[in-house]
């Protein structure tokens, strides 16, 4: 019997997804990427000069790396790329089922959800805020939104090593399983009637989960129905939108447990 085409399908994402690397560069991103133990290794290029700084962390990862004269140094990088003389060729990091993150973790965990924000480093500097502020996860989707990628890494500062970061295959189902597992979903809209602070008075000892899209489209409608409200940062004045990982902070810092 022929298999479906959507079973085909999956089985070959599946098989593209184990086989996928990455080359993450720059000296943070390449440490931060050497001493995780959960990172899987495969290729470490460096330039003399770049070696002599990363020295210890190499021997923490137990790689040999390949050094190569600054004047041959060609990663496979685009060509625009500060690697700063480091490149590391790399499998993306597993961090597990959404409920493997999303539950125990704290008494009152904060999550962030992604809809359809693309550009990698919106992405990078949005885990580096949920990193700073405590946040469990960083959530986007398999498509349509940024996957693992040296640019990434590198605005994530450190931050991708250690802030999980979880791509579903459906959004909504995804805001539909928080909701289940205790959750207060809020959507970020410009023109919302509520703010943040409001919606979460009286329930900040509550699982809060934001979501933020893409700027200018903003949130999808199959989004804006799921979610439990649609909120706004209150803010001083018509000055137009923020920036989509600014907002992430902001959102992030105004929903904390003790706020």
């Amino acid at each position: 019997m022929k298999k479906p085409k959507w079973v085909v399908q999956k089985e070959q994402d599946k098989k593209a997804e184990a086989q996928a690397t990455v080359w993450l560069f720059g000296l943070h991103a390449v440490r931060d990427a050497l001493v995780n133990p959960e990172r899987e290794k495969l290729t470490l290029m460096v330039t003399p000069n770049a070696l002599a700084k990363l020295e210890d962390a190499v021997a923490q990862a137990g790689i040999t790396p390949e050094v190569v004269d600054p004047r041959k140094f060609r990663p496979p990088l685009d060509p625009s790329s500060v690697h700063q003389g480091a490149v590391l060729e790399v499998r993306p990091l597993n961090w597990g089922r959404l409920e493997d993150v999303c539950i125990g973790q704290t008494t009152a965990p904060r999550v962030l959800l992604l809809d359809r924000v693309t550009d990698p480093h919106n992405v990078g500097a949005i885990l580096r805020s949920a990193e700073v502020l405590g946040a469990s996860a960083v959530i986007g989707t398999r498509h349509h939104s940024a996957p693992e990628t040296g640019a990434l890494a590198k605005t994530a500062s450190g931050a991708l090593e250690r802030q999980p970061y979880l791509r579903v295959r459906n959004l909504a189902d995804a805001i539909r399983a928080l909701q289940g597992m205790g959750y207060l979903v809020l959507g970020l809209d410009g023109e919302a009637a509520t703010t943040i602070e409001a919606a979460v008075e009286g329930r900040r000892d509550r699982p809060v989960a934001l979501v933020l899209g893409a700027e200018g489209p903003g949130l999808r409608e199959k989004t804006r129905e799921t979610v439990d409200a649609l909120v706004r940062i209150d803010a001083a004045g018509q000055f137009g939108s923020l920036n989509v990982s600014n907002a992430a902070a902001i959102a992030l810092y105004a929903v904390r447990e003790n706020g």
